[in-house]
């Protein structure tokens, strides 16, 4: 491989969330439609002398624990039997951490889309996939990207149409909502937010935007505390009165999206949002991408 090739890793929304349970083998059993979104980190690889080496520009690495990036990268190697050579890995970041985005699993599956590329291009896209999934829950949809169905811990997938044209507004507040928290927090019993997720999935198959936004939630909502709660509401009523179809939090949290139809005010939904919140961006369905 000469020089460095990069790829985007296009962050994801979940159009829709719910939890049906907890599993025996500790995970929970998911059901939710996926969708990638235009918000980008990009992913650089080159060949090195030797080892593993990650730079972050915009993003401060976890110290003392070995990355996502490293952890997938040898997945890779051994399952398409090789040695892994050594490699550089640059991460250029945009789309926020710790945000319900799927930043960190976006970036994982860019990385992999270039492995293959590079080293093992007759590798299925499903065996890829699951060499993804091997690393992170949400991996496997950012390999694939586009518009999806997920069951199982989100590895299990479906396609569905990609959405009718609209806009996004994505807005995080100055929080961290920790995915394993969320999901500690979390009580399924008599949970008030609980999307249909076939009827959004039914919606799509039909190219109804209203009637899928009508079917937009997240089981994960329940579970805020009340400060955060008056925080995420906050944004959804900018949101929604400037004009979004649906206004709901994207995955554990806490960054929340407003969907909104063309020739809606997305531009000043985000003007309005800007005023008060520093990580706001606009930006639009994304379609299949491997």
């Amino acid at each position: 491989m000469n020089g460095i090739r990069w790829q985007d890793a296009p962050a994801k929304v979940n159009l829709a969330l719910n939890i049906l349970g907890r599993r025996s083998d500790g995970y929970h059993e998911m059901h939710m439609v996926m969708q990638a979104v235009g918000l980008c980190d990009r992913v650089g690889l080159a060949e090195a002398e030797a080892g593993f080496t990650l730079e972050a520009r915009g993003f401060a690495l976890p110290a003392g624990k070995k990355s996502l990036e490293q952890r997938a990268a040898e997945a890779f190697f051994a399952a398409v039997g090789r040695p892994m050579p050594g490699l550089r890995v640059t991460l250029e970041k945009r789309t926020p951490a710790y945000a319900g985005l799927g930043g960190g699993s976006a970036d994982v599956a860019a990385l992999l889309r270039l492995l293959r590329e590079a080293y093992a291009p007759e590798l299925p896209a499903a065996a890829l996939e699951e060499i993804g999934a091997a690393v992170g829950s949400d991996v496997p949809f950012c390999i694939r990207g586009g518009t999806a169905l997920a069951r199982g811990r989100g590895e299990i997938l479906t396609d569905l149409p990609p959405l009718p044209p609209c806009r996004f507004v994505i807005c995080k507040p100055g929080f961290d909502l920790p995915t394993a928290s969320m999901f500690a927090r979390l009580r399924l019993d008599g949970a008030a937010v609980r999307p249909d997720v076939e009827a959004m999935a039914d919606a799509l198959r039909r190219g109804d935007l209203p009637g899928a936004a009508a079917q937009a939630g997240n089981v994960f909502e329940t579970a805020l505390a009340a400060g955060e709660r008056q925080e995420i509401d906050a944004i959804k009523e900018v949101l929604l009165r400037r004009g979004a179809m649906a206004a709901v939090m994207s995955g554990s949290g806490p960054a929340v999206f407003g969907l909104f139809a063309p020739g809606a005010d997305a531009a000043g939904a985000a003007e309005e949002l800007r005023f008060c919140y520093a990580q706001v961006f606009e930006t639009e369905p994304v379609g299949r991408l491997f």
